[in-house]
């Protein structure tokens, strides 16, 4: 009896110590997103499990069963389409081939322009050029010519207009000329460059870096340096660079243990971070206000019209001022990643725009003045390297390119135009003259009754479809035939810079609506599926008899024109 009294105890012993962590882990679930975005050992997981197949040139017309005079319809629009750019971008076409097979950076954004499904087909008829021959204000210019409207912003970089950054770009080389090239030395641009940087930022220390990844991985590693904790938090979603630790799921190769995705947005999450005792650092991108809990859009995933997008200002600014409070009672160090917008928002940046103040602050992209860069801000305690009473117990973190005197006289350059009156101007009604140019847009397609609209945020916007669509991807040809630059992501991101006028974005306006119209008279938008469920679902069934090579393969096969890889 006494035995049986003893393992009982014991059991009970065992359980009550376990019901802790049991409850933390509970808590740690429910702050997690529900969707795979959340989840990113089983975002892995999935995606290790979806085969490639692909549709045969019948089928590629055909994947939602429309009729079959829409079918039709299609394949003539598609035929001349097709012709268009195999004419107007004949030279850069065929400089961005002679090219392709020795570079991998074309060979993976070729690959993943659009669904997977369809690619090989678009590749082989509407390949895209790789080059450009010249540039001028709000425009761009191929190697046959064209002249398109740049809506690709070189990815962030270009906010004021490729003329400001050639600006900087010359004036910043001649102001370090005489010291040219050499590294190690710091040219005194620097100076002015580290003071202005803490005004805007409004924190004590400045650290210089190649690129916005490398800014965020000294960011996060001083964080756990001084916090002596070795979690990280990043919101659902978010992109912070492709280094591993702050990219869990798919596209990392290396499972990362020690960083926790949790929900934006969400009271959970905030109850998470009150509770634990680990966590280093929580790290933000503002740009997550546009789509919080979904990842940056692009066409490569586009399989129906679920796209999600609406920015809504005074609740992120409510939640990041509770994350905020959160941190500084728990002593967790709050990371403003502002690489992508930096100084997009308002003068100082997300700071500014939100009325936050965060611990740490990285910068990138614009604020090279045209050449690349990385920049980290913090408060003195945090930006240190090293500890006064244990000489030996470092935090390392130096580049060869740390900087280099030609980035730092193009910032220099950057930031004295930041000052002038001529600048700060373009800051003056910017919510205001970029929400009224999407309400513009958006009028334009409703009245003409297409199933798009753009969702804005400042100068970033993203374009949503409204009615259930395979082929939604396939705007992204039709705007490039309208003389629309479009990034590799294709409608999912459109950058504009603040050199737009009101003539340069009216006529970006026309051609979109003449696009959209385009691929709504080649039967595009008319399809047999009733709702994104059903998208979805027939895209499910398609996987699954070819990964399980189920019972009727065949007449799905026949029905759709399924191709399916060798498996020998």
């Amino acid at each position: 009896m006494s035995a049986l009294l003893a393992t009982l105890s014991a059991t009970t012993a065992v359980a009550l110590l376990a019901l802790p962590r049991a409850a933390q882990r509970l808590q740690l679930s429910r702050a997690k997103h529900p969707s795979l975005t959340g989840h990113a050992r089983m975002a892995r997981r999935v995606a290790g499990l979806i085969p490639h197949y692909a549709y045969s040139e019948r089928g590629f017309f055909r994947s939602d069963d429309p009729d079959e005079a829409v079918a039709r319809r299609r394949e003539a629009g598609f035929a001349r389409l097709s012709e268009q750019f195999r004419t107007r971008f004949a030279r850069t076409r065929a400089e961005t081939q002679r090219v392709r097979d020795g570079l991998s950076d074309l060979q993976f954004t070729g690959l993943y322009r659009v669904p997977f499904q369809y690619a090989g087909h678009v590749r082989a008829h509407l390949g895209t050029g790789a080059f450009a021959a010249a540039s001028e204000g709000v425009t761009v210019t191929d190697l046959d010519g064209n002249v398109a409207y740049d809506l690709a912003g070189s990815y962030g970089v270009n906010l004021f207009g490729v003329d400001f950054y050639r600006a900087c770009l010359d004036e910043g080389a001649a102001r370090v000329a005489a010291l040219g090239p050499m590294l190690g030395p710091l040219h005194p641009v620097v100076t002015g460059n580290v003071a202005r940087l803490k005004a805007l930022s409004g924190l004590d220390e400045v650290s210089f870096h190649m690129s916005g990844t490398e800014a965020v991985m000294q960011a996060v590693r001083l964080a756990r340096y001084h916090t002596g904790r070795r979690r990280i938090v990043r919101l659902c979603g978010a992109y912070h660079g492709w280094w591993g630790e702050v990219q869990p799921g798919i596209g990392n190769p290396v499972p990362t243990r020690d960083t926790l995705t949790l929900a934006d947005l969400s009271e959970r999450t905030l109850r998470v971070l009150s509770s634990r005792r680990d966590v280093a650092c929580v790290l933000v991108n503002p740009l997550q206000a546009m789509h919080p809990n979904a990842g940056a859009s692009a066409d490569s995933a586009l399989v129906d019209s679920g796209r999600k997008a609406a920015f809504d200002r005074a609740a992120y600014t409510r939640w990041l001022h509770e994350l905020r409070a959160v941190c500084s009672a728990r002593g967790i160090v709050l990371i403003l990643d502002e690489v992508f917008l930096g100084f997009r928002l308002a003068r100082g940046g997300a700071q500014e725009y939100f009325g936050l103040r965060a611990d740490m602050v990285t910068y990138g992209k614009t604020l090279g003045g045209g050449l690349p860069v990385g920049v980290l801000c913090g408060r003195a305690d945090l930006m240190r390297r090293y500890r006064d009473d244990r000489p030996v117990d470092i935090c390392f973190a130096r580049g060869t390119f740390n900087a280099h005197p030609y980035v730092m006289g193009a910032m220099s350059a950057f930031l004295d135009r930041l000052d002038t009156p001529e600048v700060g101007a373009l800051y003056r009604d910017l919510d205001a003259t970029w929400d009224g140019r999407a309400a513009r847009l958006n009028a334009m397609l409703a009245e003409a009754g297409l199933p798009v609209r753009v969702a804005a945020m400042s100068t970033v916007w993203t374009v949503l479809y409204t009615k259930p669509s395979r082929y939604n991807w396939m705007l992204q040809f039709y705007l490039r035939a309208e003389g629309l630059a479009l990034s590799w992501v294709g409608t999912g991101r459109l950058i504009f810079s603040l050199a737009y006028d009101d003539a340069a974005f009216e006529a970006v306006a026309a051609r979109f609506v003449a696009a959209a119209l385009a691929m709504r008279a080649d039967g595009w938008w008319e399809a047999g599926a009733a709702s994104d469920k059903a998208i979805r679902r027939a895209i499910l069934r398609e996987v699954a008899a070819i990964r399980l090579g189920a019972l009727g393969l065949g007449g799905l096969a026949a029905r759709v024109g399924l191709r399916v890889p060798d498996r020998a």
